[in-house]
C-alpha cells in the first residue's frame, strides 16, 4: 500500500504546495498581469456608476450633491474592496494558494450567474454608449451593436484565451492610464471636489436628500471586487495588493474625482453620458476615439474574465456533484482553470442577448447587476465569519465584530438594491433561485445514488470463493507436469467460484450451487463512485452476466480534496486484495479544480511499484503479467436505471410519492442518460463498458 502518512489534506508533506512568492522584477511583471484578470471588472465602472445615480433623463443633481456622491464612491472603495477584499479577504487563502474551502463556497454564492450575464451586457453596452455621444445619428444603432459585439465574444470562447492571453495587461494598463490622466485633467476644472475626500460629506447626502436608493448607484462602482479572491489561485496576495494599492485604487479615485469636477462645471452636458461628456477636447477629437477604442476592448477583456470565471465555477459545481456532468473542454495545455464548457457558453450568450434586447433602458440593466453584485457581496462577509470560527478558529467575539462591520455596509447596499427588484433586479434573482433549487435537487438525487451504490457493496471475501487445485495429469507423470508449470508459468492452480443466484449471509448450511470464474489477461477497472468498503454493484452484476474474472483488477474509487490541485506522486493510494490474485484496490485522489483522468499508464506504473514493495524477491512474474494485460484495459462504469422507492408521509403519502417519482424517474434519470459522469473523462469511449444496474432509490 502506498504510504498514507505522506498525504496531508491529500497533498505531501516533504513537497507540499504553498502559495507563489516572488518578488522584485518577478512579482512587478504578476502585479502587471493580474490588472487584466483580476481588477479590470471594476475598473470599467466609470463608465455608467454616475449615471445610476444620476440617470441622464433625470435633473442635474447639486453641487455639494455631487460631491456627497463622490464621497461615498471614494469611501465605498475604501471600506469594500481595499479593507473588506484587499486586506482581509486575501489573509483566508490556503497554503496552497488557492481559495481552498473558501472558494467551493464561493462557486455557490456567484452561481447566481449574474457576473458572467451582468458584466458583458452592463459593459459593452456603456462603452458602446460612447458612439452616440459623438455621433447621434446612430443612437438607435446602439443596442444591435451591441448585441452584435456580445456574439462575437462568445464565439471566440471555444479557441480559448491562451492566444489572446499577452495582450489583457496591456490594455488595463492603457485603461487605467487614461483613467489617470483624464481624472487629474478634470480634477483641474474644479479643484473644490477634493472634499469629497471627506466622509462626512457622503453622510450629509443621504442626510439631505433622505434618498435611500442612491446607493444603488453608488453600488455599481464595487463591480468586480469579488475577483480580488477568486483570483488568488492564479497570482498571490502580495501582487494583488500591490497593483490594487499603487494603480488601481488611485486610478478609480482619481476617475471618479474628475467626473464629478466636470459633472460641477458643466452639468447640463455631462450629465447625458458622464464618462464620455468628461473626455478632455472635443467630443470627435482624437482622445475620444482613443478613450472610446480603449474602452470597447477593456470591456470586452473585462468580460472575458467573468465569462472565463463562469466556466470555472461549473467546473468546480459539476466536480462537486452538484450539477450535472457538462462536457468540457480544455484549451490550455498548461493552465487547467482554462476551461471551455459549451452549454454554459450558449446558455450565458442567449441570456446576456435577451437581456440587452429587453432592457434597452440601461438604468433598467444596471438594477439587475446591481442586486447581484449586492448578494454576492453579503454572501461573501457571512461565509468570512464563518470561515474565522470554523477554519481560522479565531475567537467568535473577532468573527461577529468583522460581519456587524461589513455585514452592515453589504446589508445597506443589499437594501437599496433589492428595491430595485420591480425595475429589473427581479433577473438575477430568479436567475439564482432556478439555479439554486436545481442544484439542491441534483445534489439530493445524485446522493441518493450514491447511498444506493454505498449500501450495495460486498465483501469479496464473501462473494468470490477460490479452491486450490493440482493440475490434472496422470499420477506417475505429475513431477514433470510440476515442473513444466514452474518453469513456464502456463497452468493456474487457484480456481475461483461464484454463487449463480443471490444469497445471504444468512443462508447457513445452505448448498449453494456455484460457478466457476474463467481467467481472461486484461486488465478491467471498476469505477466505484462513492467511497467506502466493499466491491461495488457493477461488479456483481458484472460477474453475474459474465462469469469472468479479468487477470488484473481495479476497484477505483474517487476523493476529492479541498485544495485546487494534488501533487502527482500523491495520485493514486492502492491496497493488494489477498484473497483475490491480481485485484486492488485504489484510491484516485483529485483537486476541486481538476479534471478526471484515470492514465492507466501511471495506473500500471503504481501497482508495479506496490508489487516490489510487497514480494521484492517473486514480483517479476506479477509485473510482467501486469504490464502484459494493460494494454487491454477497460473502464467499467454502472448505468443506474434509477426508481423511486415508496416512502410513508402519512397524510401526504401519496402526493409525496407521485412529486418524487416524477423527480427521480422522469427528470433525474433524462438527465442521467444525456449527460453521463463518463462525459468529460479522457479515456477512449471504446474503453468502456457501462452496466446496467436497477437501483430503487
Amino acid at each position: 500500500m502506498s504510504n498514507p502518512s505522506l498525504l496531508e489534506n491529500g497533498v505531501s508533506v516533504s513537497r507540499k504546495r504553498t502559495a507563489l512568492k516572488v518578488n522584485g522584477a518577478a512579482l512587478a511583471s504578476l502585479s502587471f498581469q493580474g490588472l487584466a484578470r483580476t481588477f479590470l471588472s471594476q475598473g470599467t465602472s466609470p463608465l455608467y456608476v454616475l449615471n445610476g445615480i444620476w440617470p441622464s433623463s433625470g435633473p442635474v443633481p447639486s453641487k455639494e450633491d455631487v460631491i456627497g456622491g463622490i464621497s461615498a464612491i471614494i469611501w465605498s472603495l475604501t471600506l469594500l474592496p481595499l479593507i473588506k477584499y484587499v486586506i482581509v479577504s486575501l489573509k483566508f487563502g490556503t497554503t496552497e494558494g488557492s481559495g481552498g474551502s473558501f472558494a467551493l463556497y464561493q462557486a455557490l454564492t456567484r452561481l447566481t450567474m449574474a457576473d458572467g450575464v451582468f458584466t458583458p451586457a452592463v459593459s459593452v453596452t456603456s462603452a458602446v454608449g460612447g458612439i452616440a455621444v459623438a455621433k447621434s445619428s446612430v443612437e438607435n444603432q446602439i443596442v444591435p451593436i451591441s448585441i452584435a459585439l456580445l456574439v462575437v465574444l462568445f464565439l471566440l470562447q471555444q479557441f480559448g484565451t491562451g492566444r489572446l492571453a499577452f495582450a489583457f495587461a496591456p490594455i488595463a494598463f492603457v485603461w487605467f492610464l487614461l483613467l489617470i490622466g483624464t481624472g487629474i485633467y478634470n480634477v483641474t476644472t474644479y479643484p473644490g471636489i477634493f472634499r469629497a475626500l471627506d466622509p462626512s460629506r457622503a453622510i450629509l447626502l443621504f442626510v439631505r436628500t433622505r434618498d435611500y436608493d442612491l446607493l444603488a448607484g453608488i453600488l455599481l462602482a464595487l463591480t468586480g471586487c469579488e475577483a480580488v479572491f477568486a483570483n488568488l489561485g492564479q497570482f498571490n496576495a502580495a501582487s494583488i495588493r500591490l497593483s490594487f494599492c499603487c494603480f488601481v485604487y488611485p486610478g478609480l479615485v482619481l476617475a471618479y474625482l474628475g467626473q464629478g469636477a466636470r459633472l460641477i462645471v458643466d452639468g447640463e452636458n455631462v450629465i447625458q453620458n458622464a464618462f464620455y461628456k468628461s473626455i478632455p477636447g472635443s467630443e470627435n477629437g482624437p482622445l475620444y476615439w482613443i478613450v472610446f477604442v480603449v474602452a470597447i476592448f477593456a470591456t470586452f477583456v473585462a468580460s472575458q474574465a467573468l465569462i472565463t470565471a463562469t466556466f470555472s465555477l461549473f467546473q468546480q459545481v459539476v466536480s462537486m456533484k452538484s450539477f450535472p456532468s457538462l462536457r468540457m473542454y480544455y484549451t490550455s495545455e498548461t493552465v487547467m482553470g482554462q476551461v471551455y464548457i459549451p452549454a454554459v457558453n450558449w446558455t450565458l450568450m442567449i441570456i446576456t442577448v435577451i437581456i440587452v434586447a429587453v432592457f434597452s433602458n440601461l438604468a433598467s440593466l444596471t438594477n439587475a447587476y446591481g442586486f447581484a453584485v449586492a448578494t454576492v457581496m453579503f454572501s461573501t462577509s457571512l461565509l468570512l465569519a464563518v470561515q474565522m470560527v470554523y477554519v481560522k478558529r479565531w475567537p467568535l467575539v473577532i468573527a461577529v465584530a468583522y460581519f456587524l462591520v461589513f455585514g452592515f455596509f453589504d446589508g445597506l447596499f443589499w437594501g437599496a438594491a433589492l428595491k430595485k427588484v420591480p425595475h429589473g433586479a427581479w433577473v438575477p434573482l430568479m436567475i439564482g433561485l432556478i439555479l439554486m433549487i436545481f442544484m439542491v435537487f441534483w445534489t439530493w438525487s445524485k446522493g441518493l445514488e450514491d447511498a444506493f451504490d454505498g449500501a450495495k457493496r460486498q465483501n469479496l471475501r464473501h462473494f468470490i470463493s477460490k479452491e486450490d487445485k493440482a493440475p490434472v495429469g496422470k499420477v506417475d507423470d505429475s513431477q514433470e507436469i510440476m515442473e513444466e508449470v514452474k518453469e513456464e508459468e502456463a497452468v493456474e492452480s487457484t480456481y475461483y467460484y461464484v454463487p449463480t443466484q443471490n444469497f445471504s449471509s444468512k443462508d447457513e448450511g445452505l448448498e449453494i450451487e456455484k460457478r466457476e470464474l474463467t481467467r481472461i489477461p486484461t486488465m478491467a477497472v471498476f469505477h466505484k463512485f462513492t467511497g467506502g468498503r466493499g466491491v461495488p454493484h457493477t461488479f456483481v452484476g458484472f460477474i453475474r452476466q459474465w462469469p469472468a474474472l479479468p487477470q488484473v483488477l481495479v476497484f477505483l474509487s474517487v476523493s476529492m480534496f479541498p485544495i485546487a490541485r494534488v501533487a502527482p506522486e500523491n495520485r493514486y493510494v492502492v491496497v493488494k486484495t489477498r484473497s483475490l490474485e491480481g485485484c486492488y484496490g485504489v484510491t484516485y485522489n483529485i483537486g476541486f479544480r481538476e479534471h478526471f483522468d484515470v492514465n492507466v499508464n501511471e495506473l500500471v506504473e503504481v501497482l508495479c511499484n506496490l508489487e516490489m514493495q510487497y514480494d521484492p524477491k517473486n514480483c517479476e512474474r506479477t509485473i510482467a503479467k501486469i504490464k502484459a494485460v494493460s494494454s487491454h484495459a477497460t473502464h467499467i462504469v454502472p448505468h443506474y436505471h434509477v426508481v423511486s422507492k415508496k416512502v410513508d408521509a402519512g397524510y401526504l403519502t401519496f402526493v409525496v410519492n407521485w412529486v418524487r417519482k416524477y423527480l427521480i424517474e422522469e427528470i433525474y434519470r433524462r438527465l442521467t442518460t444525456m449527460f453521463p459522469e463518463t462525459a468529460n473523462w479522457m479515456t477512449s469511449a471504446d474503453e468502456i463498458i457501462h452496466v446496467g444496474v436497477n437501483a430503487t432509490i
